[in-house]
């Protein structure tokens, strides 16, 4: 800020010299109210999950705990990939290339791919070994490699989907990716409950692929309309 503010004059503000505009307001206010709402709703169902999975015992809980950690810095390529997308999108919307919006969807979707298959590939090499760092016993770990190989398995999903999320939010459609946010959130907590009886203590594992799953499918879907209705 203190850059911006001494190298290019014409990027400084002040609140009393340019008073807001009623306008503008309301359009920040669209685009970031919706991931605002959704930000409380998913830490507040991150308590529900957290409640869910400390009903699996005390060496399964430390060993998803591990593992997500884990699993929050190895995802970083994807998310900041997914940034990136929305950023040249918006650029390309705002300069009315339609075209070139598209081409970096297209690219994106590329990069996405290689770079999901590069991060499973890492996890089912190095998984035990990264979450061993944390200092867990041998049993710990194994049930924390289990339930990496099981998530890391739709990092390609993950990966699209975020793509897909990217070009839309680079639209400016921040309210239909909000909802979507919100909606599989409900999805993952559903199925976490649903699929316990069947996959016991990986089921979070298999619960956040189905969401992911769902969160794809609903962005292709939300996608195509889009597109159709500009044709």
């Amino acid at each position: 800020m203190i850059y911006t503010v001494v190298k290019h004059p014409h990027l400084r503000f002040s609140f009393f010299s340019r008073p807001a505009d009623a306008h503008t307001l309301k359009k920040s206010a669209v685009f970031g109210f919706p991931p605002s709402v959704q930000s409380g709703i998913t830490s507040a169902g991150n308590v529900v999950l957290q409640s869910f999975m400390n009903g699996f015992g005390e060496k399964t809980v430390a060993a998803i705990t591990t593992a997500y950690r884990v699993d929050t810095v190895i995802l970083l390529p994807i998310i900041n990939l997914g940034s990136g997308i929305s950023t040249l999108v918006a650029q390309r919307e705002g300069s009315g290339d339609r075209q070139g919006a598209l081409n970096v969807l297209r690219a994106g979707l590329v990069l996405m791919a290689c770079v999901s298959l590069a991060l499973t590939l890492l996890v089912f090499t190095f998984g035990s070994s990264l979450i061993a760092m944390f200092g867990l016993s041998g049993d710990t770990v194994l049930i924390g490699r289990s339930f990496f190989r099981g998530l890391s398995t739709f990092y390609m999903v993950f990966g699209l989907s975020m793509a897909l999320r990217g070009f839309i939010e680079g639209r400016g459609d921040m309210l239909a990716s909000g909802l979507l946010g919100i909606s599989s959130l409900t999805v993952r907590i559903i199925m976490s409950y649903v699929m316990k009886p069947f996959f016991g203590n990986m089921t979070i594992a298999y619960a956040e692929a189905v969401a992911w799953i769902y969160q794809l499918i609903v962005y292709f879907i939300r996608f195509r309309k889009v597109e159709k209705c500009q044709r």
